[in-house]
């Protein structure tokens, strides 16, 4: 049987059956955004990482370097934030075919430096090596977060509601104009921005967690439609996602019209936004989103509902009818 035929999930499953093991310092292991180590004190330890694959996460004629190590960098920081923690340490690993020009690696590094600047990251070692074909890039990254604080995908309550940070679907849409260059649109310049070089939602997760009013969270890489299938997963609840509630910028719109898509399709199932999914008590829900907005500046949005397991996960459309939310998005096969 080939990985392919099974799929990315199914083999992170398989994995996690032969690899885990049971510790009394691991608090969270495998299966969320990242692992939580306890190793005494007042902090737990966060664990991440992730790659970027040439010619799967990045083509490198259209991507700038100095853009892509800054995104190396930002979805690992994304995984540490959707726990409510704090990113402090990274190591990074990078294979690259010998005829690559050394001015491109340290493009790369430029980027690398000025994202771990602006989050306060050290980066402190790593490993070269030299690859057959293409560029291969992974960092491994530590955070920390205060006990009491740590938010999981498994916290979910039924009457929760579902909220998002940010807007959705733009990093879809700087991918499609990524790959035509010949549209011109007004935005072209932010949505690009927004699919190579992705904000971190880091300030936002750490204030949502130190509210003590969420109950889960999640970074949305893979799509909300997918995402939020874990949070479902995990929780042991279903959901129902309100279509017309997702905050969808106007470039996007127009973007989704030319590609001949509904706008919140590419909300949806876009994929690596990297904002943040999370749950609330409806009474709790109006006042944390606001603070959020006030506090970070970033806007929060009610888009949905948790549910009992029993009662399903669903797509309410524009038109009022309600359809299956099924739970495609990116996946690595």
């Amino acid at each position: 049987m080939r990985i392919g035929d099974v799929g990315e999930f199914p083999v992170i499953e398989r994995m996690a059956e032969i690899v885990g093991r049971t510790r009394p310092d691991v608090a969270v292991g495998i299966g969320d955004d990242a692992a939580a180590l306890d190793l005494g004190g007042e902090d737990l330890i966060l664990l991440t990482v992730d790659s970027q694959v040439e010619g799967r996460h990045f083509v490198r004629d259209r991507t700038e370097p100095q853009l892509l190590g800054r995104r190396l960098l930002a979805v690992n920081a994304s995984d540490i934030a959707a726990m409510g923690g704090r990113p402090t340490h990274a190591v990074v690993s990078v294979v690259l075919p010998p005829e690559l020009e050394l001015a491109w690696v340290e493009a790369l590094c430029t980027g690398l430096a000025l994202e771990a600047d602006q989050l306060g990251i050290g980066v402190v070692g790593g490993n070269v090596a030299r690859s057959g074909d293409g560029i291969v890039l992974d960092l491994a990254l530590v955070g920390r977060v205060a006990r009491g604080r740590l938010l999981t995908r498994g916290g979910a309550k039924v009457g929760d509601l579902v909220l998002v940070t940010g807007a959705l679907g733009e990093a879809a849409a700087g991918l499609y104009l990524s790959e035509h260059p010949e549209v011109a649109e007004a935005d072209r310049e932010a949505l690009l921005a927004r699919h190579l070089a992705p904000t971190p939602r880091v300030a936002e997760g750490q204030l949502i967690a130190a509210s003590g009013l969420a109950t889960a969270m999640i970074d949305l890489s893979d799509g909300l439609a997918g995402d939020v299938a874990h949070v479902c997963d995990r929780s042991g609840v279903g959901v129902r996602i309100h279509a017309p509630s997702l905050p969808v910028s106007p470039g996007v719109e127009r973007v989704a019209a030319r590609m001949g898509k509904q706008r919140w399709e590419l909300a949806l199932f876009g994929g690596e936004d990297f904002e943040l999914v999370f749950t609330v008590p409806p009474d709790a829900a109006d006042g944390l989103a606001a603070r959020v907005s006030a506090e970070a500046g970033t806007p929060a949005s009610v888009v949905g509902e948790v549910l009992p397991a029993g009662a399903g996960r669903w797509l309410v459309l524009p038109d009022g009818h309600e359809v299956p939310l099924e739970p495609r998005g990116f996946t690595h096969f």
